[in-house]
């Protein structure tokens, strides 16, 4: 039981990520009571500021909590400048690239659409997965991974405004989808590079390359600083750290007590949870048809998660 309740906690955790995103992009209405938010408008560089101030966090942040998880990650990490870790090495930086590119399309989605509708488009990654999978690693979908993958699309698809507002929010639209398209490329490395490396060490990297990636494309694309509410901004980048370190860290302990499978099955609550928290904390609305895409894609990940590859 208990890690079934470590698992959710960080969904919520994941969750809540996300709605700060949102809030420090589009103007929200906190509970019904409080108009705030809006600080940043929702563009790539914006996304790369708010990456970076998070990231600044969350990276002294990870150094400090992960070495109780994991131990010998310092060790891993002086390892990587061996010659024959060079591969471990590669495939963490491109870890590093592709979490940095994910993100940075994620941000600007939740910005221009609902949150829920975004993380529910994020979500087709494993459609991309499977796909990858199969031409890279030859392991091709069963007859019932294809059914389930065919009602992620349809779920997603049913997400997607199709009037007023919409029109203006196709590139949020698209974001969302190419970020799902990415984040599918960056398990394929994950998986590739945990056959002999440790998730906690590439996970460090992911964050620091981010880190790293976020602070060049300021310097290449800078940004307006003047006028903008840098308190509320540290404030939700500071949160946001701190809620994506909770979420990984009981993520992980969860998946200990319970089993990957039975994670893989209540993380893909996410984004039905994150629609959820943002119609009760952000009054966000959606359409019977889009709830019903949030809730297809939903279960259909959770199905996924118990089929194997034929």
């Amino acid at each position: 039981m208990l890690g079934y309740v470590l698992i959710l906690l960080a969904t919520v955790c994941f969750g809540a990520q996300n709605l700060i995103t949102r809030v420090l992009f589009t103007p929200s209405d906190l509970l019904g009571m409080v108009e705030t938010g809006g600080f940043v408008a929702p563009t790539l560089p914006n996304s790369f500021l708010l990456m970076f101030m998070r990231m600044l966090v969350g990276v002294p942040l990870m150094a400090v909590l992960l070495p109780p998880i994991y131990p010998a990650m310092w060790a891993d990490l002086r390892r990587l400048g061996l010659a024959s870790y060079r591969r471990e090495l590669y495939l963490a930086l491109v870890g590093g690239v592709l979490m940095f590119s994910y993100l940075a399309l994620l941000y600007v989605s939740v910005g221009r659409i609902a949150a829920g509708i975004a993380l529910t488009l994020f979500f087709t990654f494993p459609v991309y997965t499977a796909l990858l999978d199969w031409y890279w690693f030859g392991h091709r979908p069963s007859a019932s991974r294809w059914a389930i993958l065919a009602l992620i699309l349809l779920g997603s698809a049913l997400t997607i405004p199709m009037t007023g507002a919409a029109i203006e929010s196709w590139l949020g639209v698209v974001f969302g989808l190419a970020s799902g398209v990415v984040y599918a490329f960056y398990t394929v490395a994950a998986q590739k590079a945990f056959e002999t490396f440790h998730p906690v060490p590439f996970t460090g990297i992911s964050f620091a390359v981010t880190l790293v990636l976020s602070a060049a494309c300021l310097l290449l694309w800078p940004v307006e600083l003047a006028g903008l509410l840098w308190p509320a901004l540290w404030m939700g980048g500071l949160l946001s750290a701190i809620a994506t370190l909770t979420g990984h860290v009981l993520n992980n302990l969860g998946i200990r007590v319970v089993g990957a499978t039975a994670a893989s099955m209540l993380g893909a609550a996410n984004p039905a949870l994150t629609a959820v928290l943002a119609w009760g904390i952000l009054q966000e609305q959606l359409s019977l048809v889009q709830g019903l895409g949030v809730l297809l894609v939903t279960v259909s990940v959770g199905l996924l998660s118990l089929t194997k590859p034929s």
